[in-house]
Parts: structure tokens; C-alpha cells; sequence
């Protein structure tokens, strides 16, 4: 080949190579060009998304477009400002925050609710949730609202609390007497009884009444009685006494357990006794001498018993009066004649119950169908011209009956 074809063939090569370059020049720079139009015109969206921020730059029309194209799956529950239809513009400021389903319940009602709450207060608040003074919630109102969130209140209501016999208002939740006990600070001691039981459940206006008990010991002397002892003594007339030896109380000691409930004694136990002072006995001797009354009869010196029937002789005024009779032991008797003459130890005498003013007592008497007597006793029944006949039974006494006598005054 000749030179003059090496030159022509050469310069046809460096057109070509010259044409190529131009042409990948031209498209380098159109590329170039059309990528720096595209993104000169994107707007740039400052977004908050579930707390966390960045910025895009987008050519979306509106909020709805730009959560699309992040794949950002937008539900009616959530938060979403501005609204998803709203147009974008350049610089604009978007914040969705993402709804939580979280569970409530209140007493025994329990719902589930999509919430965009920060907090446990915000939560209670959009739910229109009011928490009162007594009230028991199982989170905190300032704690954080995430997926696993579950809100349990229980509603308190009214109670009576009555500690020791003093009553006051008080509040519970749905609970046991004895953590209603705890949360009110009561304490108790093993002997203190708790109406109703400690496991019952408390109900609204129910009355817990705790019962104090106290159980202490109480130390008191009591007086002992003496024994009378009696002695029989023939230098005295039967029916009298007298005091030998005059009796002493001793002392006892008597320990007992006592039980107070609210601070009053409900029981009291004898636990222990000891003597701390021996008693004296009270010596008495009692007179064995039979009395018999002497009367007279006239002007004889002779005498008879009382216990004689017979008519007297002569001597002395007569009159008739109203008679009744009785016994040592009736209703209201001592057995202890006005003059000291004891009936019940001396039966055998003859004894008649006068009014003094119309026979003095002393005096022997005669009466018909008795015998001889003396005038020893008086009656509150016994006035003017009555007596009263003493019989040692009361079917002597029954015989006896009421009726008029004659009666002869003998001294």
C-alpha cells in the first residue's frame, strides 16, 4: 500500500474516533444535565417518624405519596400531621406517630383501644379515664405507653372501718379484710378477733370491726369468813348466849385471769387462791338451863309449874278477853319473846302475848282451857283486852283457833 493510502486510511480512523467522543460527550453530559434538573426539582420533607427524624427529597404530590414510596403502612388510628391528602411543599414538617392497641380495664370491665398516648396519663386522658384519690392503678401515670401495656384500675368505694370501738370512713378496692387491715396500717395481736374473717372479700359499704382483746391479771383480797362455834354451857338459862371468844375475818388472796374486749371486762377466771391471814373462830356458849315459870296461887305459899292446868284456888282479877294463838316460828317471828325468853329452845313453856298497857309483862296469868302463864311477849295485833297464846306447834296453835277466855290475873 502507498503512502498516500496509509495517510487517507489514517485520517478517516481519527474522524470516526473524533465523532465518537463528541457523541458520548454529548450524552455523558445530557445525562448529566437531566439528573441535575430531576433532582434540583424534588422538595426536600423534614419527617418524624415513631419519634425518629430525617429528611427526603421527593417529587410525591402529597403526605399519602411520601409514606407509599417509605412503605409506611398508614392506619386510621394513628397519628398524622399534617392529614395524608395535604400537598407537599418544599421544606414542609411531617409527624406520624404509629397507633398502639393497649388493654384497659376498670372494675371487672375490660376493652382493648389503638392509642397514640405517650404515657400512661395521655392514655387515661383520650379515654376520658379519671382516676380518684382512693383509687388503685397498677402502672404509673408517667410510664411510657408501648404494645405490651396493660392498664388495671380497680375502683374504690366506701367502707366502715370500726378498730377498738372507734368507728371511722374508710376506702377499699376489690380485696381481702386483711389487706384492706394492711392498707389501712392495722396492726393485730394474736388474741384480737377481726369481724368478718381476715380471708373474706370486701364489698362496698361492708363494716370491718376489729375487736380488741387484752388479756391481764388481776390480784384482789377477799375477806374470810370465821366459824361460829357454840358450846353448851348449864350455868345458863337455855335459850341465852354469850360471846366467849369474838370471831376474826382472815384474808385471801385470789389471783384471776381477765379478758377485756375494747377495754371492757367480758370474763373473768380464778386462777390461783392463797391465805394471807387466817380467820378466828367466834366461840359462843349456849345455855342449857330449863326456865320454869313459877306463879302464885292466892294466898298458899306452895307453887306450881306452868305447865300445870288446873284451876287456881282463889285470889286475883278476872275478865274475859279475845284470844288467838301462835308459834316460835311463824311468818315474821324472831322466836325471841319481848322479855328474852327464847321459844324455839325452851317449847315447854307457858307464855301468853299481852298488851302491856292493859297487863304489864311479868305478870302470871291463869287462863282457861292454857293454864298457868306468864305475860312475856307483845304483839303489833295484840291491843286492849286480846292475847296471843304461845303453842311449840303450829296443829296445837291451829286448834287453838280464836275465841273468847277468861283470864285471872295472879300478882
Amino acid at each position: 500500500m502507498s503512502d498516500e493510502n496509509m495517510k487517507n486510511l489514517f485520517s478517516k480512523s481519527m474522524k470516526k474516533r473524533k465523532w465518537a467522543i463528541l457523541t458520548v460527550s454529548i450524552i455523558a453530559f445530557t445525562a448529566v444535565f437531566g439528573y441535575l434538573l430531576f433532582e434540583g426539582t424534588k422538595k426536600s420533607v423534614a419527617l418524624t417518624l415513631n419519634g425518629k427524624e430525617q429528611e427526603v427529597r421527593t417529587h410525591a404530590n402529597t403526605i399519602q405519596d411520601i409514606l407509599q414510596d417509605l412503605k409506611i403502612p398508614l392506619q386510621s388510628e394513628d397519628y398524622l400531621y399534617p392529614t395524608e391528602a395535604t400537598e407537599v411543599t418544599n421544606n414542609m414538617k411531617v409527624v406520624w406517630e404509629p397507633a398502639k392497641q393497649v388493654e384497659i380495664k376498670v372494675g371487672s370491665e375490660t376493652k382493648k383501644v389503638w392509642t397514640t398516648a405517650g404515657t400512661i396519663k395521655e392514655l387515661l386522658s383520650d379515654e376520658k379515664i379519671e382516676i380518684g384519690e382512693h383509687d388503685k392503678i397498677n402502672v404509673g401515670l408517667d410510664e411510657e405507653v408501648t404494645e405490651e401495656t396493660k392498664v388495671e384500675i380497680a375502683p374504690a368505694f366506701p367502707v366502715k372501718l370500726v378498730d377498738g370501738g372507734s368507728e371511722k370512713a374508710a376506702w377499699s378496692t376489690s380485696t381481702t379484710v386483711a389487706d384492706f387491715l394492711k392498707q389501712q396500717g392495722i396492726t393485730l395481736t394474736d388474741e384480737d378477733r377481726v369481724e368478718p374473717n381476715l380471708d373474706t372479700a370486701v364489698k362496698a359499704n361492708d363494716v370491718i370491726n376489729v375487736v380488741r382483746v387484752e388479756k391481764v391479771t388481776d390480784v384482789v383480797e377477799e375477806p374470810k369468813d370465821f366459824a361460829v362455834v357454840t358450846r353448851q354451857d348449864s350455868d345458863l338459862t337455855k335459850g341465852k348466849e354469850e360471846v366467849v371468844q369474838a370471831g376474826q375475818q382472815g384474808l385471801i388472796e385470789k389471783k384471776y385471769e381477765v379478758v377485756k374486749e375494747n377495754g371492757k371486762e367480758v370474763s373473768r377466771k380464778l386462777v390461783s387462791e392463797k391465805t394471807v391471814k387466817e380467820s378466828q373462830d367466834k366461840i359462843v356458849s349456849v345455855g342449857t338451863k330449863v326456865l320454869v315459870a313459877q306463879v302464885s296461887r292466892g294466898s298458899s305459899s306452895s307453887s306450881a309449874q306452868t305447865t300445870s292446868a288446873s284451876a287456881p284456888s282463889s285470889g286475883g282479877k278476872e275478865f274475859y278477853v279475845s284470844s288467838t294463838a301462835y308459834t316460835g316460828s311463824c311468818n315474821g317471828c324472831s322466836g325471841i319473846t319481848a322479855t328474852g325468853i327464847n321459844l324455839r329452845a325452851n317449847p315447854g313453856v307457858k307464855v301468853i302475848a299481852v298488851d302491856p298497857s292493859i297487863i304489864p309483862l311479868g305478870t302470871k296469868v291463869y287462863v282457861d282451857g292454857y293454864g298457868y302463864a306468864v305475860a312475856a311477849d307483845t304483839g303489833g295485833a295484840i291491843k286492849g283486852n286480846k292475847i296471843d297464846v304461845f303453842f311449840p306447834s303450829k296443829s296445837e296453835a291451829y286448834r287453838w283457833g280464836r275465841k273468847q277466855v277468861k283470864i285471872k290475873i295472879l300478882n
